[in-house]
């Protein structure tokens, strides 16, 4: 059996909770994958963005922003492609991710 054809599960928009968003945005490596994600404005393949963290560590931190319906991770072939949940944002919170990506880092 394929596990990377096995789509991972993400909150539907209206089960997104503006906690569990900040909670997951609170963390300082994974506001820097939502940063990243943000400026490519494209997918990009987990291991792209460069981070000081271990591989297990990446995965965790992944795993709370798709959780918290931050991010979208979908199998691309034997990869899988991380996007952020730029519009489900916007509409349940609007200015949020703005106000959140314009601060100083």
């Amino acid at each position: 059996m394929d596990v990377m054809a096995d789509p991972l599960p993400h909150p539907e928009r209206d089960e997104i909770r503006i906690d569990a968003v900040l909670h997951a945005l609170a963390d300082p490596v994974r506001l820097q994958i939502v940063r990243a994600l943000a400026e490519l404005g494209t997918g990009v393949a987990c291991g792209a963005i460069e981070l000081p963290v271990t591989k297990s560590t990446r995965t965790h931190h992944l795993r709370t922003l798709r959780e918290a319906g931050v991010i979208r991770v979908r199998p691309e072939g034997t990869t899988r492609i991380t996007t952020l949940r730029r519009a489900d944002m916007d509409a349940l919170y609007p200015g949020l991710l703005d106000g959140i990506l314009a601060a100083p880092r």
